[in-house]
């Protein structure tokens, strides 16, 4: 599809500005809140808010509000975002607002790392409490041994592996099991209760589940438990997960559907508020694999949150599988 000449117009139009220029870059490196964007290009929140109508209006970003707050993005694929690229991959790094940008940008990063930290820290201890307030566990897991099929499996990948729980729950059904999580404190709390469990087969590393520094291909089973919802940027972790996904392998994610519970941002460190099935599915199809129908858990009181269970298949049997 290409675009009429009054239309290039309009979208060189929109991007063709310093400030809303910048934006695109900083939307192109990270998922970014109006407030963040505020702070990071040091401009006040209605001026940032009406380039940023621009350039959705352009079809150069979209908007996704999540709770209370609102987050932008990059536009899916399409003519208008093409241009934007290859406006965005003419720009010099080294240009002053750009890196000064690029500053400001990985101090947000740096402060929602650290709060993160310090919260898995103070509750490292009770973190399988925290995350069993709303659906039961034996609900929640039967439900992932559902999704994750009966087995068993050469390799089993567990992605934000925190206290080890998916470990525990398919570790058994694995020749190989590896966890990744970025915190210590859990790390140490997963490796003991996979002792205790006597999975000696399997590896808890620290790593980041964005950038596993896996083989492709290298999982018959890879699961997200209660993960995306901290992240910034949760599709490209599904994307890293789904990269991992070997041939005829799956991916289960378990998170919670959309929610306006804004006390878990604060209190609980939640970056997101739950996740739609349309968010997760175009998420696995762009990742190259199939949805299945997913699996609502109800909570048992009204204030309470659903968890989700999504399964993505991978069904080109003729990719290699990565050793």
């Amino acid at each position: 599809m290409t675009l009429t000449a009054a239309r290039t117009v309009e979208v060189l139009r929109a991007a063709g500005e310093s400030t809303r220029l910048r934006i695109l870059a900083l939307l192109n490196a990270d998922e970014l809140s109006v407030l963040e964007l505020c702070r990071i290009l040091d401009q006040s929140q209605p001026r940032v808010s009406r380039h940023l109508k621009l350039l959705a209006d352009a079809k150069l970003v979209e908007r996704f509000p999540d709770g209370a707050w609102v987050f932008y993005r990059p536009a899916a694929p399409g003519p208008e975002r093409a241009l934007a690229d290859r406006a965005l991959a003419a720009l010099n790094s080294a240009d002053p607002a750009l890196s000064r940008d690029t500053e400001r940008l990985a101090a947000v990063r740096s402060e929602r790392g650290e709060a993160a930290s310090a919260y898995f820290a103070r509750n490292a201890e009770r973190w399988d409490q925290i995350r069993s307030l709303y659906v039961s566990d034996a609900d929640v897991e039967e439900a992932i041994l559902r999704a994750a099929g009966p087995g068993p499996y050469a390799s089993f990948v567990d992605l934000g592996a925190g206290t080890g729980r998916m470990l525990l729950l398919l570790g058994d059904k694995a020749q190989r099991a590896v966890g990744l999580d970025l915190s210590q404190q859990m790390l140490n709390i997963a490796r003991a209760e996979a002792a205790k469990a006597g999975l000696v087969h399997a590896e808890l590393r620290h790593g980041d589940i964005a950038d596993t520094r896996l083989p492709d291909g290298c999982a018959d089973l890879v699961t997200i438990h209660q993960v995306l919802h901290y992240l910034a940027d949760p599709a490209a972790a599904v994307a890293e997960a789904a990269r991992l996904t070997g041939p005829g392998g799956r991916l289960v994610i378990a998170d919670f559907a959309p929610h306006a519970l804004e006390f878990l941002r604060e209190a609980h460190q939640h970056r997101r508020l739950g996740f739609s099935d349309e968010e997760i599915g175009r998420w696995l199809v762009a990742a190259g694999l199939e949805p299945q129908p997913p699996t609502a858990l109800k909570p048992s009181t009204a204030e309470g949150l659903t968890v989700k269970i999504w399964t993505g298949l991978r069904k080109d049997a003729g990719r290699k599988k990565a050793a």
